[in-house]
């Protein structure tokens, strides 16, 4: 089948653009002399996440126990769940796939911990931890130095627990300029670094640093002299316009797209296509290009609506578009995309070759 013979709307996968990038994450990180433990809430897809242990990954991340699952039940067996898991089906849950699979948690508060206690104590051994460190994004974790190291020593008290490192998620890399993210990162480095060295003054010793997102993801893998000894990015599989809008892709290394059919043409500005807000994400909505129209400089879009995406036809530039015609379009954000869609059409060219469930979708508890 011909991908524009594909029913609308569609989430598209281009498999050479992805396999670049999976291919380009997984030398950066090998050539910083770092472990790459993609995060899989971006695509939430086990085909992908062993395409990406195949080039390298040592292991995957994943955000909650939902997702674990699906993984585990596809034979992937070095997961991280970099989420505070609270309330007993969740550990009862954990405690199953310990069985399974090496599980890593990350948490940032001895509740947690003493909540997770039961499950190193009755398991196969301890439960390894990260604790999670706020190094600026203001979501996670303590504030680096002395607050962390303590909190790192009252969990390693607590029985079957073991903290085999600090992880932190440089979330506000996003908001920063080329610079500027370098400069989060040297911080990072450092924040985490002499965190590590406070703890071994309290008695607890270990080897891991992990960090992650996809726009520091490269720059962090450089800082293994720094004491990082993992990332984590996500995004990278496939991009979207916000990573344009960073400058660590391009629209050519864009391999996510929805592809949709144009409904309505109002008057000679105005297109209407069959996907709105139930196909896209409303995060970034009013950047320019938040939503692109792959290979059509005269297309932009305005806004979307549930069912409906309203752009627009800059006519000056000759260009014609008529209802039936097909659109592929990348995302502002394409983690959410993934988790909307039942599956993804897989296609080399414009040739399908495969059509993958998202078996995670959903899996938020």
């Amino acid at each position: 089948m011909n991908l524009f013979d594909v029913d609308t709307p569609a989430l598209i996968v281009d498999l050479d653009k992805m396999e670049a990038n999976i291919a380009e994450m997984a030398t950066a990180a090998r050539e910083g002399g770092v472990r790459l433990r993609p995060h899989t809430k971006t695509h939430k897809i086990p085909e992908f996440a062993r395409m990406q242990v195949a080039a390298g990954a040592a292991g995957i991340t994943c955000a909650k126990v939902g997702e674990a699952e699906v993984m585990v039940e596809d034979g992937l067996d070095d997961i991280l769940i970099a989420y505070p898991i609270v309330g007993h089906s969740k550990i009862s849950r954990l405690e199953r796939l310990r069985e399974r699979s090496r599980i890593l948690v990350s948490i940032d508060s001895l509740e947690v911990a003493q909540g997770l206690s039961r499950v190193g104590v009755h398991g196969a051994g301890p439960l390894e931890v990260y604790v999670e460190v706020d190094t600026g994004h203001h979501r996670l974790g303590r504030a680096p130095g002395a607050d962390s190291a303590r909190l790192v020593q009252q969990i390693a008290d607590v029985p079957g627990i073991e903290v085999i490192g600090l992880l932190t998620h440089a979330g506000h890399s996003y908001a920063a300029d080329l610079a500027q993210r370098e400069a989060v990162v040297r911080r990072e480095a450092q924040d985490l670094l002499a965190t590590k060295e406070l703890c071994a003054q309290l008695g607890v010793t270990f080897s891991e640093i992990s960090v992650g997102s996809t726009p520091s993801a490269r720059m962090e893998a450089r800082h293994r002299a720094d004491g990082i000894t993992e990332v984590r990015p996500g995004t990278y599989i496939f991009n979207d316009t916000a990573m344009v809008s960073l400058g660590v892709a391009t629209y050519d290394t864009c391999a996510a797209f929805v592809l949709a059919t144009v409904v309505s043409r109002p008057d000679e500005h105005r297109f209407v296509i069959d996907a709105g807000t139930k196909c896209f994400t409303s995060d970034g909505v009013g950047r320019p290009d938040w939503i692109k129209v792959a290979g059509w400089d005269d297309l932009s879009m305005s806004f979307t609506t549930e069912e409906h995406g309203v752009g627009t036809l800059d006519t000056s530039r000759g260009g014609r578009l008529e209802i039936g015609d097909k659109l592929l379009l990348i995302p502002s954000h394409v983690c959410p995309v993934f988790n909307l869609f039942d599956s993804a059409v897989v296609v080399r060219g414009e040739e399908v070759v495969d059509e993958v469930l998202v078996r995670g979708r959903g899996k938020v508890r």
